[in-house]
């Protein structure tokens, strides 16, 4: 996919620059894989809002996809590659020869009629979806279960891919596109090949409205705001922030501060962190 720009016929235009989408599928999505999600504007049960900044933006259906890919043995054929509201990467429709269907993270390079299956014994191609185990060191992976049989949870965004770097008692090692090495267990499954739409991290939205369709409302600033609303609020003309450290609206520091609760399970697995220590 190339990145397309507009005629600079208007201010939102003249900067605007998206992904073209002019060789996706322009069909209907599959009404059996689809879901209607209720809205809630960032609010909880309660009507309290705990995320800001969410509201409106256009109405989307939800694409179930098939991050497990457990129907081994059964080839399928990519019917079309389609656009998902919901996730940066696109989707690629399947049809099995035993006439189900569902719906995939497209890799690059996968096209309409590719055949794809997943399985122990299947060939080390782009849509595959095996066990690292089964896939040679140095191959470039997605959609990677850290827990075997869960469904892949890493590398499931536009462009993405981990690299297998290494194989070892009993475990796979990584390379994540942060930097971060970690092991994961190689019974673990990988759908070969790197998420397709790269391009998507070059996209620029042109105007504000366009954050509004995406259901995005407008931030502000703390230093504008009044005392009461924000601790970086008030003063006569600009006023600096006053405190040892810039705050977030309920008086905790916002640079810095761990919030990580304990050690996580998963940590052990971390051989080499993404943050500089």
């Amino acid at each position: 996919m190339v990145t397309k720009k507009f005629k600079p016929t208007s201010a939102g235009r003249r900067s605007k620059q998206v992904v073209d989408y002019s060789k996706l599928s322009k069909a209907r999505p599959e009404k059996s894989l689809t879901l209607t999600l209720t809205r809630n504007s960032g609010r909880n049960s309660s009507g309290q809002i705990t995320v800001r900044h969410r509201s409106g933006g256009v109405k989307r259906l939800y694409r179930v996809v098939d991050y497990r890919r457990i129907k081994d043995g059964v080839p399928a054929t990519v019917v079309g590659i389609e656009y998902d509201p919901h996730r940066t990467s696109f989707i690629a429709l399947l049809s099995y020869a035993d006439g189900s269907k569902s719906y995939i993270i497209a890799p690059d390079k996968l096209a309409a009629g590719d055949i794809v299956v997943s399985g122990n014994d299947v060939d080390i191609k782009v849509g595959n979806c095996l066990p690292l185990e089964r896939i040679p060191v140095g191959t470039v992976v997605h959609n990677v279960e850290l827990v075997s049989g869960k469904g892949g949870q890493l590398a499931r965004s536009a462009g993405c891919y981990v690299t297998l770097v290494a194989k070892n008692n009993g475990y796979a090692v990584l390379k994540l596109p942060s930097g971060e090495v970690r092991q994961v267990n190689i019974a673990c499954r990988a759908t070969v090949g790197q998420v397709g739409n790269s391009e998507y991290r070059n996209t620029k939205l042109g105007k504000a409205g366009v954050s509004r369709w995406l259901g995005l409302r407008p931030q502000v600033r703390g230093a504008v705001m009044n005392p009461c609303d924000h601790p970086h609020g008030g003063g006569e003309g600009k006023a600096p922030v006053g405190r040892y450290a810039p705050m977030t609206p309920w008086g905790k520091p916002a640079l810095g501060l761990k919030t990580r609760k304990g050690r996580k399970n998963s940590s052990r697995f971390i051989l080499n962190s993404r943050k500089k220590s």
